[in-house]
């Protein structure tokens, strides 16, 4: 037997602020952030009121800001986004209960509905391991489709199934922020909702 496993949402969980709106702030800037939420509205209100998927609208959103945008340079700011924006976006309580599981030999797991673009080379920095979404990828461009499922909701605990033997480990720990951490959150014995500051 294992040691343990800890899942950890990130959005929300591990950071103060939605990476999807900060990348796209990142690389667009402020004003076009603003401008393209303000058209998107209709989707972002029908979101709210569960008239359409939140997968639907991210993909509406993807679409509205990189449809086109040639995977290469967009990697290039994801990755320039990670060594100087997201360390600011770091609860220093979750990266300190990270580092805690990792010093005790825990596998350690963000499970994210964010693109791996942004997140996984973070995840690199700190040797642990990253299931997110993936984004469509045609002819060398983003065509602002996710590629499979968003990774949220039953979608987070159908990725872990597929990677992860659970009966292998001895304890399994999750973090979460939102209800589309519930599903991986009642996968473990130590569940925590909201636990850092």
């Amino acid at each position: 037997m294992k040691n343990s496993i800890a899942f950890f949402d990130f959005d929300g969980t591990i950071t103060y602020k939605d990476t999807l709106f900060e990348i796209i702030k990142y690389q667009k800037g402020k004003r076009a952030l603003y401008v393209g939420l303000t058209k998107l509205s209709p989707w972002l209100i029908a979101m709210k009121l569960r008239i359409i998927s939140n997968a639907a609208t991210k993909e509406k959103v993807l679409a509205f800001f990189f449809k086109d945008t040639p995977l290469q340079d967009f990697q290039r700011k994801c990755d320039e986004f990670i060594a100087t924006k997201l360390p600011l976006l770091i609860r220093p309580d979750a990266l300190k209960e990270i580092n805690k599981h990792k010093q005790n030999n825990a596998t350690v797991v963000i499970v994210t509905a964010s693109a791996e673009n942004w997140i996984a080379g973070w995840c690199r920095q700190k040797h642990i391991e990253c299931i997110g979404t993936k984004l469509e990828i045609k002819d060398g461009k983003i065509t602002g489709n996710i590629d499979g499922k968003n990774c949220n909701g039953i979608e987070k605990v159908n990725r872990i199934k597929a990677l992860f033997q659970l009966d292998a480990y001895e304890t399994i720990l999750a973090y979460g922020d939102t209800k589309g951490d519930k599903p991986m959150l009642s996968l473990a014995a130590f569940a925590y909702y909201k636990p850092f500051k």
